[in-house]
C-alpha cells in the first residue's frame, strides 16, 4: 500500500515506523515546516514535502495526522486524490473529512506518543470509522497488521474514549507535575515518589480502579485533609485541585 504521511508530530512518527516495519511504503512526508517533514522522511527513507499540492494523487492511503484544528483545511486540499483518506484525531467528527473527499476513514491509535520513545503497536488499541464497508474493510485490514486491539467505534463513543483518556492520561501526568512542584519546593526529589506512581498505575492493570482507591478521602480522614489543605496555604490554586478531587473521591466511595 503507497502511503502519504500529512504530519511530522508524535503520532505521525510512530504511526510511520509502525507502517514501514509491516511492509508498508510511505512515499511522502508533508510538514508546513520542511526541516521537521525532512527529520521523519530521512529515517523513512522517503520524499520530504511541504506544500499540499505537491502531494500525490495517486496514493492508497493518506493520513492526516495533525492537530484537530488544521484537519479540515488540509482535508479540503485532498479532494482530488484518488486514495483513501483518514485521520487520527479523537474528537475530529468523520464528516469533515467525508465532505470533502470521497473515501474518508478515521485511524485513531489511543496512546500518548513522545518522539524519543519506542512503543510497540501491537498493544495500542486503533479505533476505526469509515464513511463505507468497503473503506472500513480496507482499514481494518492495515490494522490487523499493526495491533492487537483493533476496535470499530462511531465518532461518539471515540469522543468518549478520547475524553476518558485526557482524564486518566493527561491530568493524571499533569498531577505528577504539580506532585514534583511540591517536592522541589521543599528540596525532595521525585525518584521518591516513582515506586508509588508504578505500583498504582500496575494495580489498575488488573483491577477496576474504584477497588483499589486508597489515601485519606477515601478514609474520610478529615485530620490529614485539613493538615494537608494549611500546608497548601500560599498555593491557593493546589489547595482548590486539593479540595475538587477529594470531594469527587468521597462522593465516588459513599
Amino acid at each position: 500500500m503507497k502511503i502519504v504521511l500529512l504530519g511530522s508530530g508524535n503520532v505521525a512518527t510512530h504511526l510511520a515506523k509502525a507502517l514501514m516495519a509491516v511492509g508498508e511504503d510511505v512515499v511522502q512526508v508533508y510538514s508546513q515546516n520542511l526541516e521537521h517533514a525532512k527529520l521523519l522522511a530521512n529515517e523513512l527513507k522517503t520524499t520530504a514535502i511541504d506544500h499540499l499540492d505537491e502531494v500525490s494523487l495517486t496514493a492508497d492511503l493518506y493520513i492526516i495526522a495533525v492537530k484537530d484544528d488544521a484537519i479540515e483545511s488540509v482535508a479540503k486540499s485532498l479532494k482530488n486524490v484518488s486514495g483513501l483518506v483518514v485521520h487520527t484525531s479523537g474528537t475530529t467528527d468523520l464528516k469533515i473529512l467525508s465532505s470533502n473527499v470521497k473515501d474518508a476513514g478515521v485511524f485513531y491509535p489511543l496512546q500518548t506518543f513522545s518522539k524519543n520513545k519506542a512503543v510497540s503497536f501491537k498493544n495500542i488499541p486503533i479505533c476505526l470509522e469509515a464513511n463505507s464497508d468497503d473503506n472500513l474493510k480496507r482499514l481494518k485490514t492495515l490494522a490487523n497488521k499493526l495491533s492487537n486491539q483493533v476496535y470499530e467505534l462511531d465518532g461518539e463513543k471515540r469522543k468518549v474514549l478520547h475524553l476518558a483518556a485526557v482524564f486518566a492520561c493527561n491530568f493524571t501526568n499533569h498531577l505528577y507535575v504539580l506532585a514534583n512542584q511540591l517536592l522541589e519546593k521543599n528540596n525532595l526529589d521525585f525518584e521518591i515518589i516513582r515506586p508509588l506512581i508504578a505500583e498504582t498505575a500496575d494495580k489498575v492493570m488488573e483491577n477496576l480502579p474504584e477497588n483499589v482507591q486508597t489515601g485519606p478521602a477515601i478514609r474520610k480522614d478529615e485530620n490529614t485533609m485539613n493538615q494537608h489543605l494549611n500546608m497548601l496555604a500560599d498555593l491557593p490554586e493546589l489547595q482548590e485541585i486539593y479540595q475538587t478531587l477529594s470531594k469527587s473521591i468521597k462522593l465516588t466511595h459513599k
